[in-house]
């Protein structure tokens, strides 16, 4: 019998868990599940990529500041009742937070609730933003009939949170891992990237989190060590003018480069020869498990899910300490260390393999056909 099921996230735009939501949504067996995503705010770039057999429901045009708050004035069940307006067989809330509490406030038994949880929360009071307190974060947490964490790192922390007496499982992300494959061959006309020397890349929203002002200073102190590099980063974001300032400052602006925001990042990772994650937080890196599926080596911070991805020994990839100095020598030892680079782009190859969409969405779907 079909499983009708709804995902439930604040919007569609170019972040990584509204991007493998679109991914998941796609290509899932419509033969076995009738599926809907609806959003809180109709706003994003990533809607205009879901299929055309993915049932889309908008929310608001526009997403004000304070939204969160304003949805805190109302109860989880009249939340509930404002935006879910059909029957479904599952819920999904895709995002902890707002769309969690929302989706805990539905009181039909036959329906069963499954939370996604994407990033470390670290304590009650930040996993709690989005709720009136702690206590309603839990019970709200709690009636969900599963949740799931898209790496170990984010369900230890979770269960040192949030005690649900409920089920947590780890399910990673889903890829487009042929399509991914597929555009990273396309040609590159708008960035020259020069032989002569080395190119580095990054993906990701420019805010503080990911951590581009470390490597805005790494960039510079390499250069001071004449190790020759450029940096790229595909992006869009509210810090980008204050980063733009200090390149200006430091005579940078011609090595460390903003993109902007691209259709299709692959073919511009694929032509750099290092991808580097400077995050200070993440969940299970979109981009890094992207850049491993092209076969571009990584360095990445030690952030959620670093480790499952690049090995614990860094047998696909350099993990650091999370701080600029670490993630300075790690950079360093990439770039300097013969061959390294070409290594490290074998085994990346070899382990984006791991994250298949056959194998990610096979995984949702018999958790979602067990529920």
């Amino acid at each position: 019998m079909m499983k009708k099921v709804l995902y439930l996230i604040p919007n569609l735009a170019h972040g990584g868990a509204e991007k493998v939501l679109v991914n998941l949504a796609n290509n899932m067996d419509k033969t076995k599940f009738d599926v809907t995503v609806q959003t809180l705010f109709d706003v994003g770039v990533n809607r205009q990529y879901l299929n055309s057999d993915v049932k889309y429901i908008g929310g608001f045009k526009r997403m004000p500041r304070g939204n969160t708050y304003v949805m805190k004035l109302f109860s989880p069940e009249k939340l509930y009742k404002h935006f879910i307006r059909d029957n479904y067989d599952i819920i999904v809330s895709y995002l902890e937070g707002p769309t969690a509490r929302i989706v805990s406030g539905c009181t039909n038994p036959n329906t069963k609730l499954v939370s996604w949880i994407h990033i470390e929360q670290h304590t009650k009071e930040l996993a709690s933003k989005s709720f009136r307190s702690y206590k309603e974060a839990l019970d709200c947490y709690s009636k969900f009939d599963r949740t799931v964490c898209v790496s170990d790192t984010v369900k230890d922390d979770f269960e040192s949170i949030f005690d649900t007496k409920k089920p947590v499982e780890v399910l990673y992300n889903t890829n487009e891992s042929e399509k991914i494959k597929k555009l990273s061959d396309e040609k590159v006309d708008d960035v020259n990237f020069s032989k002569d020397i080395i190119n580095i890349i990054s993906v990701a929203k420019i805010v503080p989190s990911k951590g581009y002002d470390r490597l805005m200073k790494i960039h510079k102190k390499l250069i001071e060590k004449n190790i020759k590099n450029h940096i790229y980063i595909l992006g869009i974001g509210e810090e980008k003018e204050k980063y733009e300032k200090y390149l200006a400052e430091n005579n940078l602006t011609d090595t460390f480069i903003f993109l902007g925001y691209r259709d299709n990042p692959y073919k511009y990772v694929k032509k750099a020869d290092l991808y580097v994650c400077s995050s200070r937080r993440e969940g299970f890196s979109t981009a890094v498990t992207e850049a491993l599926i092209v076969g571009t080596p990584v360095v990445s911070t030690n952030c959620s899910g670093a480790y499952e991805l690049l090995g614990e020994n860094n047998e696909y990839g350099i993990v650091t300490e999370n701080n600029e100095d670490a993630l300075y020598e790690g950079i360093k030892k990439m770039l300097t260390t013969p061959d390294l680079l070409e290594a490290y782009a074998a085994k990346a190859k070899e382990r984006g393999k791991a994250f298949s969409t056959e194998k990610t969405v096979k995984a949702v779907e018999e958790m979602l056909s067990a529920l």
